[in-house]
């Protein structure tokens, strides 16, 4: 008998992916902003820790659902780039009504702030640097991770659309298995 090729892909370490690395520290941060910055009992607290909590968990269980379903993964990943996209605007939102500035791309706070967010995915950097740092600034750091976290994200999503292109979903690859089987074990 002979054994056909495996066509479950083991899949989902999120972790190791920056997608999720730069989640985790958009989470960090807002979780500190929200609670330093915000009135206890305004309803945006809740919101923007959702909104950010959303972003970093659909990545977790789009690669967890990956191995059976790219379909799945997919959708998640999708929803966790339209969560912090909510969050983007939550947080210039903060900056319009209060009158603080949302840096200006080209500025050399923003082009310093890229920089360093380039270099950084660990949330302990992050949790470590904003102690220091005013809501403004604060805010701009997310505001920056975040738009790095949309590049990442459509990158991905793209890279998905490719190897569901390429090998397509689980039916498929059930499928071809399964003929595979049968040609290699007739006798």
């Amino acid at each position: 008998m002979i054994m056909t090729k495996k066509f479950l892909k083991q899949k989902g370490n999120y972790r190791n992916l920056i997608a999720y690395q730069k989640a985790e520290c958009i989470y960090d941060i807002t979780y500190y902003f929200v609670h330093k910055f915000l009135e206890k009992g305004d309803r945006t607290i809740d919101q923007m820790i959702q909104a950010a909590r959303s972003g970093k968990q659909n990545i977790a269980e789009g690669c967890s659902a990956s191995t059976t379903s790219s379909e799945t993964e997919i959708k998640l990943i999708n929803v966790a780039k339209a969560s912090l996209q909510e969050l983007l605007i939550d947080y210039e939102d903060y900056l319009r009504v209060r009158g603080l500035e949302q840096w200006d791309y080209n500025s050399d706070k923003a082009i310093q702030t890229r920089n360093v967010c380039s270099k950084h995915n660990e949330s302990e950097f992050y949790r470590n640097a904003i102690l220091t740092r005013n809501d403004e600034t604060i805010a701009n750091i997310a505001i920056t991770l975040i738009h790095q976290e949309d590049v990442f994200l459509r990158k991905l999503l793209d890279s998905l659309q490719e190897s569901f292109v390429e090998d397509g979903g689980i039916r498929e690859q059930m499928s071809k298995a399964r003929i595979e089987h049968r040609k290699n074990n007739k006798e």
